[in-house]
C-alpha cells in the first residue's frame, strides 16, 4: 500500500514537473500575456528636465503626484469656462499614474536632450501642407489617418502609449511572435522563423517585420513601410513614417510582471538624425477588448459635415 501511494503521488507531480521544465527550456513563453503601456512618462523630456534624464524615487513620486493633478476632472465652473466642447471627460481616459520602472524622465532616451530630432526641410514642408489639408479637410482622406481608423500609434511600430486602450496581447509561437494592439485591433506578426523581409515593392501600415532571439531579447527588425502622408507625429500617424522608416525593437523582460520595450528609429528623409526611445510595461490580469473603430467611426462624417457647415456659413473650415 505504502509503495502504491509512493507511486501515485510521483506520478501526480509529472505534469507539473514536465510542465515546469518546460517553461525552464523555453523562456520566450513567458512574454505571452497581457500588457499595458500607460505611463505618467512623456513622450519628450519637459523643459524643466532639460538635463535630467533619470528621476530619483522621491521625483518620481512628486511628478506622478502632478500628474495626476493635471488629469483631474475640472471642476464644473471651469469645465463651463472653457471655450468648445472638448473631447472625452477624465472617466474615459486611461493615463498611466506611474513612471516607466527605469525612472526615464522621457521615453526618447536618443537624442541625450530626450527631444525628438528635427524634421528634414523636406518633411517639415510636408507636414506643413498635410496639416493644412486636414483643416480644409473636402474628404475623409484629408484626414488622419486614425481618423480613418487606417492607423494609430499604439499600434505602431514603435508601440507608444496614448491616453487610453494602451493595450498588448502577446502570443509566442515556434516560427512568430504576434503582439495584437487593442487599438486599432492590429495584430502585427513577428516572424522568427529565419525568413527574409518582403521584396521592396510590397508596403504595409505596419511594415513588415522580421524577428531573431538574442538570448532573453526578442530583436525585431521592421522595413517596407507604406508611405504615411508624411504626418511625421501628428495624430493619425507614426513618427517618421514614410517608405524610408528602418527601425529595430528590443523586448527583454526585467521581471515576471514587467517589460522593458526599446526602440530605434532611422529615418533620413524625415529626421536630421536616428532617435531611440524605451518604456516599460505592466501586465495586466485584463482581456483585450474588441475595439471597433471603423464600425463606429460616426465622427468621420460628422467632422465633415460640420467643415461644410462652417463653409455656408461664410467661414473657411478651421478659422
Amino acid at each position: 500500500m505504502l509503495l502504491l501511494l509512493t507511486v501515485l503521488a510521483v506520478l501526480s507531480l509529472g505534469p507539473t514537473a514536465v510542465s515546469g521544465q518546460k517553461a525552464d527550456r523555453d523562456p520566450r513563453q513567458r512574454f505571452e500575456g497581457v500588457w499595458n503601456s500607460g505611463t505618467a512618462t512623456p513622450l519628450e523630456r519637459p523643459a524643466e528636465l532639460k538635463d535630467k534624464p533619470f528621476f530619483t524615487p522621491a521625483e518620481a513620486a512628486e511628478w506622478e503626484r502632478q500628474f495626476a493633478e493635471r488629469n483631474e476632472e475640472p471642476a464644473p465652473q471651469a469645465a463651463g469656462a472653457r471655450k468648445g466642447t472638448g473631447t472625452y471627460n477624465t472617466f474615459y481616459r486611461e493615463f498611466g499614474t506611474r513612471v516607466v520602472r527605469t525612472l526615464r524622465t522621457s521615453i526618447v532616451t536618443d537624442p541625450p536632450d530626450g527631444r525628438i530630432p528635427p524634421l528634414t526641410p523636406a518633411a517639415a514642408e510636408i507636414r506643413r501642407q498635410r496639416l493644412e489639408r486636414m483643416r480644409l479637410a473636402e474628404n475623409p482622406e484629408d484626414l488622419g489617418l486614425q481618423d480613418q481608423c487606417l492607423a494609430f500609434s499604439t499600434a505602431g511600430p514603435p508601440l507608444l502609449p496614448y491616453s487610453y486602450n494602451s493595450n498588448y496581447q502577446i502570443v509566442v509561437t515556434g516560427d512568430a511572435v504576434v503582439v495584437h494592439a487593442e487599438m486599432i485591433h492590429d495584430a502585427r506578426v513577428i516572424y522568427v522563423d529565419g525568413r527574409p523581409h518582403l521584396p521592396p515593392g510590397v508596403r504595409q501600415w505596419m511594415g513588415d517585420s522580421i524577428g531573431r532571439w538574442e538570448g532573453d531579447t526578442l530583436v525585431v527588425d521592421t522595413t517596407n513601410f507604406k508611405h504615411g502622408s508624411g504626418f511625421y507625429g501628428d495624430a493619425g500617424g507614426n513618427f517618421g513614417w514614410d517608405e524610408h522608416l528602418h527601425m529595430v525593437e528590443r523586448f527583454r523582460l526585467l521581471d515576471a510582471d514587467t517589460l522593458l520595450y526599446q526602440f530605434e528609429i532611422d529615418n533620413p528623409t524625415a529626421f536630421t538624425r536616428p532617435w531611440k526611445g524605451e518604456l516599460t510595461m505592466t501586465r495586466s490580469a485584463e482581456p483585450i477588448y474588441e475595439f471597433a473603430c471603423h464600425e463606429g467611426n460616426y465622427s468621420l462624417e460628422n467632422m465633415l459635415r460640420g467643415y461644410r457647415a462652417t463653409e455656408r456659413k461664410g467661414a473657411g473650415p478651421g478659422r
